[in-house]
């Protein structure tokens, strides 16, 4: 069973079993791949323009195609930058959407990397980005879910028991509570050593 992430002075330490590490893996490697764009149906698969990769750039940011992502939970990971203005945010999701990817699919990368123990030690830097991570797996699962406002978040929250999960919303509510307790405990703690 999880203990709460707490300040040490090794770091910001937490445990896991073995259960809760192959969910919180799969979970950010699903969402990893959910931040996985598409390939470009021009270019043979797997095939990257060796310029393009040199230079950090996406080839879809010269496309005249480029759009904004059609998936509602990758909408979430990836919001438009300006309310009620389509053109302006296409604009600013051109030029920064790559990176913004990429730092999300490394933050979600390397929290799957740290569930190869029961043991989290996390210093500083490691603890926000792990936070990250969780929060961008947060996102997600709020989306599946359809979590919209308080009553959403409540009805949510009263599903504790997993012995009474009866389908799979239920059941992705009980993993959006472990996600979301996990990441408070990392907060308090990271708060908590200001």
């Amino acid at each position: 069973m999880a203990r709460a992430f707490k300040s040490t002075p090794r770091g910001f330490t937490a445990r896991l079993d073995a259960t809760e590490r192959d969910l919180l893996r799969g979970l950010f490697e699903d969402v990893a791949q959910v931040l996985t764009p598409a390939q470009d149906a021009g270019a043979p698969s797997g095939e990257v323009d060796p310029l393009w990769a040199l230079v950090g750039m996406d080839p879809r940011t010269h496309a005249t195609d480029f759009a904004a992502p059609t998936d509602a939970a990758e909408r979430r990971l990836l919001p438009d930058a300006v309310h009620d203005d389509a053109a302006a945010s296409l604009e600013y999701r051109r030029l920064t959407e790559t990176s913004l990817r990429e730092s999300k699919t490394g933050n979600l990368k390397a929290a799957a990397l740290a569930m190869e123990t029961g043991n989290l030690v996390f210093d500083t830097a490691a603890a926000n980005q792990f936070a990250q991570a969780l929060n961008d797996v947060r996102l997600v699962l709020a989306e599946r879910l359809d979590l919209r406002d308080e009553a959403d978040a409540a009805r949510i929250a009263e599903l504790a028991d997993a012995r009474n999960v009866e389908d799979v919303d239920e059941y992705l509510a009980l993993v959006y509570n472990f996600v979301t307790w996990l990441q408070e405990t990392l907060m308090q703690a990271l708060l908590a050593d200001l």
